[in-house]
């Protein structure tokens, strides 16, 4: 059963995409891709999971798609459907953008919806995102995102916004709301909220995406600085679990790093300093540049750290960015100057585990176990993570007093 669901989750962007591209009617795409996994759970245990269950998968929801125009069409349905089905018409050119599930993103990015609601769509759409995993990463309730989604759908009908190919012209204005996809995508997989601790079909499909886009889009600095941010976060994977449990960044065995993905990241930054127009994703990468250049945790440039999240902080004034420059900080300040900084963003962060896992460690080197303790409990109660929860109850556990 999860190996079915696993199949699926990583195919349906294409199938949602290959929908699109014939039906032209998003709810029925959606519709029609979680008949077929209905399907496929019925049919798989016992037949076995085909050759190629991308393939399956797609053929069936095309048919149950079809199943549903003959239903509600009035019309001259089956001669419509046998069409669809043995059309040997070539494919419209697929344009700039050849890879499907670029085309769905850069679809589904278009201006005449709202930011949020475009980067949401999307995610749902690719990858199969549940709405939970979505309101997580944007730090609202599942209610709130999920009506975001509605709306979303609604505004492309309503609007008749059509599913075509983007020209050329069309990239650079939804390039921001495709790198925000492609980042949260990526961040889902490499931490995943729920319940397995690495989804190797996000990170990897992300990555793949980020470099299609910087060979269409060479000479935009934002994508090659989240290319260089994906690449160099994924070198660190091999390090980042030991024992079914966590390894924070100072802990991790260097060794186990991936020197040629580290390259290739420091490569990119550097083009991007060559450019010098910074933006959010070239700093960020420049971040993990410092931390993946030092030979081991103390010889981290923890000022240049500080000096690269001030620069970003007055692009993106955001708590998130605030709380990681407050980690910085603590290295160079020290813990309670940071712990001042982190408290007053308290009222922002509350549902955000990484701020109370911020809190307790600054708590912690301050002596101050108790109240360590009891922000462990409360980052602990916001994940569903089992190597993270392994390694904070481990920490909450060691404290003494």
């Amino acid at each position: 059963m999860e190996a079915i669901e696993r199949v699926y989750r990583e195919e349906y962007g294409r199938i949602v995409a290959s929908l699109m591209r014939r039906f032209g009617d998003l709810d029925l795409a959606e519709d029609a891709a979680a008949e077929a996994l209905v399907v496929a759970l019925e049919k798989w245990p016992d037949d076995g999971v085909p050759p190629n269950p991308g393939g399956w998968l797609t053929t069936t929801a095309a048919r149950k798609a079809l199943d549903r125009i003959r239903r509600e069409s009035h019309r001259d349905a089956k001669h419509q459907a046998a069409q669809m089905i043995e059309d040997d018409t070539p494919h419209e050119p697929t344009g700039v953008v050849e890879d499907d599930r670029l085309r769905l993103i850069f679809t589904c990015c278009h201006p005449a919806l709202a930011p949020e609601a475009r980067v949401a769509l999307t995610l749902r759409l690719l990858g199969g995102l549940t709405v939970a995993e979505i309101a997580q990463a944007f730090l609202v309730p599942e209610t709130t995102m999920a009506q975001r989604i509605t709306r979303a759908k609604k505004k492309i009908a309503g609007a008749a916004i059509p599913y075509r190919v983007p020209e050329a012209a069309d990239l650079p204005e939804r390039v921001a709301g495709v790198l925000a996809v492609l980042y949260l995508v990526f961040n889902e997989g490499y931490l995943s909220t729920a319940g397995t601790s690495v989804r190797d079909d996000l990170t990897t499909e992300a990555i793949r995406l980020g470099r299609i886009l910087h060979s269409l889009l060479p000479d935009e600095p934002e994508v090659t600085g989240l290319l260089a941010l994906m690449l160099l976060t994924e070198a660190r994977r091999d390090a980042r679990i030991a024992g079914d449990e966590l390894v924070p960044l100072p802990e991790q065995d260097r060794g186990a790093w991936s020197r040629p993905l580290i390259a290739e990241g420091h490569a990119l930054v550097r083009e991007c300093l060559r450019v010098n127009r910074p933006g959010r994703y070239q700093l960020l990468a420049a971040i993990n540049a410092v931390h993946t250049d030092a030979p081991d945790a103390a010889g981290t440039d923890w000022s240049q750290i500080a000096t690269l999240y001030a620069q970003l902080a007055r692009l993106d004034p955001s708590p998130i960015v605030a709380l990681n420059r407050a980690v910085a900080t603590a290295e160079l300040d020290g813990p309670a100057v940071a712990l001042a900084d982190v408290d007053r963003l308290g009222e922002a962060l509350e549902g955000y585990h990484p701020f109370h896992v911020t809190r307790a460690e600054l708590l912690r080197r301050l002596g101050r176990s108790a109240e360590a303790r009891a922000a462990y409990d409360v980052a602990l109660g916001l994940i569903d993570n089992p190597a993270e929860s392994a390694y904070l109850t481990r920490r909450r556990d060691q404290l003494r007093g």
